[in-house]
């Protein structure tokens, strides 16, 4: 799991999210770990659900994301009316993986008009990189290795450079745009348009302000530096919370007239520094919600603002609809928490598709190196995907009609794979749970091998 100086960071699949001090976790998720979840299906309904895998799935041709779209067709009435596709990977940083959300994302923006990509990373930094992939200006690699760690490979940077080269030449009205869903570094420029809007919209508030941002603005421009301060040298955080929450108040109360973007764009600003500032003062497994909740919050603010189509790409623990998601691994305990798909569902209803992509076997990049990753565990969703052995990777519509083994399956407690980048020599010992099969996924895109994605 990617780590930074006296840092651990919380992973969801594979994902890092969330700074906190990793201390005394092993000896509490060991027992955690000791409860397995109940087998979703037999050897026999894993039969039957593989033999109708193999009846309805549609073959995916190659995972080259610059091949012709054509064996993706089946999207259009799959994904239909709806204006949010969640795209949840298993672990990040598998090639074979990104490469399919790469081509699915190509479909969805060059055929069905889809215009924004919300991204599991920080709003701020998420600036950058829409302007990158707007105007082509800055470094990507440069961007992605500022990430937290996930997104910093080659597979990634191609999927955010061919956005670039898709809206050369485009109106801006019709170009794609980026945004990052998340708070939990927060980067100057939030500061900045908080900064700017107050003296413009009500001058005789900068005192005030100022007095917020003494305590708030950090003094060195790398973000994560200041987590890591205020995360482990800052023992009472209590005033910083106060000063974050007057902030986020006062900017809320300025005048403005209905539609007013530049107090929505500050507001927003304001709110991802309270974000970052109650994130690390909280509960460590009250950050769980937390985070996805604020995560569901800042999509759906950029849906009412921009209004088209959006791809939300992130891991799978977020995409999935999980009102009740329980993530387990062995250094990390339980993490309960309701997903950022479960509040879109609630919010969106059909307008939400969420798919899940998933793999059999391979190899993943550990701490030391690669490592094999086996097949699922009998009772895991992978399974019966896995044996469907004459695809190489497939599309399938899991509301498609079913016998009745089939909808036992699809209405039976889900159990997947978890963080196995973590402990990858336990490759079983973490794993998601929390729901049904049908619940969390509308459509699943299987990969029957991977291997590591390509470093920057």
């Amino acid at each position: 799991m990617k780590q930074r100086t006296a840092l651990r960071f919380v992973a969801s699949a594979a994902g890092t999210v969330v700074l906190f001090s990793g201390v005394g976790l092993t000896a509490q998720a060991s027992a955690e770990t000791a409860a397995r979840p109940a087998a979703a299906s037999t050897v026999l309904e894993t039969r039957a659900v593989t033999a109708w895998i193999e009846r309805n799935a549609h073959r995916l041709g190659t995972v080259d994301p610059a091949a012709p779209l054509d064996d993706l067709e089946p999207l259009r009435r799959s994904v239909g009316n709806a204006s949010i596709v969640g795209l949840g990977e298993p672990q990040h940083g598998l090639r074979e993986v990104t490469a399919l959300k790469h081509r699915t994302l190509r479909y969805l923006v060059e055929r069905m008009g889809f215009r924004s990509i919300a991204w599991e990373d920080d709003w701020t930094l998420g600036l950058e990189i829409d302007r990158y992939v707007r105007t082509g200006e800055g470094d990507i690699d440069a961007l992605l290795r500022r990430t937290s760690g996930a997104w910093a490979n080659r597979d990634t940077a191609d999927a955010l450079t061919w956005l670039r080269d898709f809206n050369k030449g485009r109106k801006k009205s019709d170009q794609v745009r980026f945004v990052g869903v998340e708070y939990y570094t927060t980067w100057l420029p939030a500061y900045d348009i908080v900064d700017a809007h107050v003296a413009k919209a009500a001058p005789s508030l900068v005192p005030e302000l100022r007095r917020h941002m003494e305590w708030l603005r950090p003094t060195k421009p790398d973000a994560w530096a200041h987590a890591r301060w205020y995360m482990n040298e800052v023992k009472d955080k209590k005033p910083y919370v106060e000063h974050a929450r007057d902030l986020y108040d006062m900017v809320e109360r300025l005048p403005h007239r209905p539609g007013d973007r530049a107090y929505s764009l500050a507001v927003h600003a304001a709110k991802q520094i309270r974000s970052f500032y109650l994130n690390y003062y909280i509960p460590r497994q009250t950050s769980y919600a937390f985070r996805d909740a604020r995560a569901a919050e800042n999509l759906r603010w950029w849906r009412g603002r921009h209004h088209g189509k959006v791809v939300y790409w992130a891991a799978t623990p977020h995409t999935a609809v999980a009102p009740g998601m329980r993530l387990f691994s062995p250094e990390q305990g339980e993490m309960a928490f309701a997903s950022v798909g479960s509040y879109l569902r609630r919010w969106f209803g059909d307008g939400y598709r969420s798919i899940g992509f998933t793999f059999d076997h391979g190899t993943i990049a550990g701490e030391s190196g690669t490592v094999e990753m086996p097949p699922p565990r009998e009772g895991w969703v992978e399974r019966p995907f896995g044996q469907a052995t004459r695809f190489d990777q497939l599309l399938m519509d899991l509301r498609v009609d079913a016998p009745a083994p089939v909808r036992e399956w699809l209405r039976s407690p889900i159990a997947t794979r978890g963080i196995a980048t973590e402990t990858p020599e336990l490759p079983y010992d973490s794993y998601a749970t929390g729901g049904t099969v049908r619940q969390w996924f509308d459509l699943v895109v299987h990969r029957q091998a991977v291997t590591p994605a390509r470093p920057l």
